[in-house]
């Protein structure tokens, strides 16, 4: 537990210096950037090798996935964060949004959910040829948490936790009132 402390206490780091958020926008690819970011994947590729307790055969071949699929996944998600800003851009209250220009935002936005789908799951069939379905698992639990505590810390940091503002943030209503908080739905 200690050490996945550090790790989110790294990406605190990463999401409180002058980069900005992969929610809704991912970090340009500055020096700085790349060597935050590699420094945390390290970090926590040492949690995952710990309690995963790769061989050293699954370690490399772990770190070979992780390399290819993150490479890739951030392409993905950089283009996916300039669509979502360009759809906020259109979407601003008291702006006539161009339907053309929301058409192509909401197309890209699909089709990288779908491509962001296919590479996960390329990665997982890569990964089942050496790790165990329970070692995957947990894999992809601790991936999961560190993403969810990631996104958590840069809302924080933007102001769009609790009662902040954001895409789904409080607007005043007609009568100058706030809208309530929507509460976000768990997975099943």
């Amino acid at each position: 537990m200690t050490r996945m402390w550090w790790v989110l206490m790294l990406a605190a780091v990463v999401s409180l210096g002058p980069l900005a958020a992969q929610e809704p926008t991912v970090p340009q690819d500055t020096a700085e950037a790349a060597q935050l970011r590699q420094q945390i994947e390290q970090r926590f590729h040492q949690i995952v090798r710990q309690r995963l307790a790769l061989s050293d055969d699954q370690d490399a071949k772990l770190r070979a996935t992780q390399e290819r699929f993150g490479a890739q996944r951030r392409d993905l998600m950089r283009d996916q964060a300039d669509h979502r800003q360009g759809l906020d851009r259109q979407m601003q209250p008291g702006v006539a949004a161009n339907p053309d220009s929301v058409q192509v935002h909401l197309q890209g936005i699909q089709r990288n959910q779908e491509r962001l789908l296919r590479l996960q799951q390329d990665e997982d069939r890569e990964m089942a040829g050496y790790l165990t379905p329970v070692q995957r698992a947990q894999y992809q639990m601790l991936r999961d948490r560190l993403a969810t505590r990631l996104s958590e810390l840069r809302r924080q940091r933007q102001g769009g936790g609790r009662g902040g503002g954001g895409m789904l943030g409080p607007r005043p209503r007609a009568g100058g009132g706030m809208r309530p908080q929507q509460r976000p739905r768990r997975r099943p």
